[in-house]
């Protein structure tokens, strides 16, 4: 009876480790690379839809969106996309996600450059989207440090805020913390709750590429280094506490989670 569950449960264990190898030999064909940049394109386009125009809506149509919902709502987005392509290309949707990524080394660095330009494209394609049928300014759905708040009070509250976020994207992309479509509920949540709290002063971006596009837009870049350098500060600080907590990356399911799975179909186990 021992032997008869050791054998089930070496074969189990057989079936779980090629869901997560799969991928990873998939992710190396480069024939598959542009799947995977349309995907990031694709996904942050639709983050950047509902971050920026729950601003530019509220411009166009004032009493009708509370700073509640305009925060609220990229949190749901970011849930919705990782649900639905985050097995494409790992749904950075964020060139601070891409850079932790690949400082963990559970991304190659090679492919970040490429990552981050169409996150940066699909950033200014929704701004440009909102604008010409809004019609009011881009700048509306963009971030700035508040009034009375200097542009180094901005730096600090985003640096920590993404300090948070990139936390939440590695743990729940680590070892056995590694719990699948929750990770999606959690990195929403956590989107949610900074800008819950954080938003009054710095806009609670997170995000390079998020803050780009209205900014590129609109044809302001007033302290945009703000939202450049505080999420990469942040983001480092993420990698510095992952290593804290789990040692160095590079595993197994990092990698897997960081790079996406085109193809998943796995054999079933042997029946006996």
């Amino acid at each position: 009876m021992a032997q008869k569950d050791t054998h089930v449960t070496a074969r189990i264990e057989s079936w779980l480790e090629g869901e997560v190898i799969q991928p990873m030999d998939d992710f190396k064909d480069p024939k598959q690379e542009w799947r995977r940049l349309f995907s990031e394109l694709f996904g942050t386009f639709f983050l950047v839809l509902v971050a920026a125009g729950g601003g530019m809506m509220g411009q166009a149509f004032p009493d009708t969106i509370s700073r509640t919902a305009a925060v609220v709502a990229p949190g749901l987005m970011v849930m919705a996309i990782i649900l639905f392509m985050g097995k494409v290309s790992g749904a950075h949707l964020n060139p601070a996600v891409s850079i932790a990524f690949a400082l963990r080394r559970d991304f190659p660095w090679p492919r970040v450059p490429g990552y981050i330009v169409v996150q940066l494209a699909g950033a200014a394609l929704a701004a440009w989207f909102l604008q010409s049928v809004i019609h009011v300014s881009a700048t509306f759905g963009s971030n700035y440090p508040a009034a009375g708040y200097s542009s180094f009070d901005a730096f600090l509250m985003e640096s920590v805020l993404t300090l948070g976020l990139v936390s939440v994207i590695l743990g729940t992309a680590s070892g056995a913390q590694n719990i699948g479509v929750f990770g999606a509920i959690g990195v929403g949540a956590y989107i949610a709750l900074a800008g819950l709290w954080g938003s009054p002063i710095s806009g609670t971006s997170m995000n390079p590429a998020r803050t780009f596009g209205p900014d590129l837009v609109g044809a302001n870049f007033t302290d945009y280094w703000v939202y450049v350098a505080g999420p990469l500060f942040g983001a480092l600080l993420a990698v510095g506490a992952a290593f804290v907590l789990r040692g160095r990356g590079g595993g197994q399911a990092g990698s897997g989670a960081a790079q996406g799975a085109l193809h998943t179909e796995v054999k079933s186990p042997d029946k006996g």
